[in-house]
């Protein structure tokens, strides 16, 4: 399955929360808060099954993070072979992805526009230029915009108008232009939406 390309604020009335975190999505989800489709304003769907509970849970990260199910399957094992619990392992790794830090850090305003930013090769890492968006940063390493990016109007205007507050395991410094990862994140630091152990259960079946 491909990386999702269509409409964004499709997916986030039918999962009823802003994934992609635009403007548009916040307008929409107000406007029409029910889910799209002609009948998505009367449609009964009697009591949902733990399943469409499940699946629900796990588009709303999947999407969120932009990946593909291939992409998040693989996290998902991953972490399910390390000691712990198995949900908190999975989103650590979801939000240690580079694409992702480059967003935390406010140097894009979206998560795609993260990723274009990193695999264009705008982004060093501990002074190496990395442009692979699924890199997984480890404690103490430095992010940092390279020359080329730092002069672009659109990071310029990320940093400067959005300013948005960068979660507490991240150090932001150099007038936002670096972030420092100064330990994995635990759960209460993750502001994603989701109930993580229902995607656990999901693919534990």
């Amino acid at each position: 399955m491909s990386r999702y390309t269509g409409p964004k604020a499709r997916v986030s009335r039918r999962l009823g929360t802003n994934i992609f975190g635009t403007k548009g999505e916040t307008v929409a989800l107000d406007k029409r808060p029910y889910p799209p489709g002609e009948h998505g304003r009367t449609r009964r769907r009697g009591n949902p099954s733990e399943y469409l509970f499940q699946m629900q849970e796990k588009q709303k990260a999947r999407f969120t993070y932009g990946l593909t199910e291939k992409q998040f399957r693989k996290i998902f094992q991953e972490a399910n072979r390390k000691d712990g619990v198995t949900g908190e392992i999975m989103l650590q790794y979801l939000e240690l992805r580079l694409d992702n830090i480059v967003y935390r850090a406010g140097m894009a305003a979206t998560r795609p526009q993260a990723r274009q930013l990193v695999n264009h090769g705008h982004i060093d890492v501990n002074g190496r230029r990395v442009d692979i968006p699924s890199f997984r940063a480890r404690k103490g390493d430095v992010i940092t915009l390279r020359t080329k990016a730092r002069n672009m109007v659109i990071v310029q205007w990320n940093i400067d108008v959005l300013d948005r507050q960068s979660p507490g395991w991240l150090t932001v410094a150099d007038g936002g232009h670096e972030a420092t990862v100064k330990e994995v994140p635990v759960r209460e630091q993750i502001d994603i939406p989701v109930r993580e152990q229902l995607i656990v259960e999901l693919y534990s079946k």
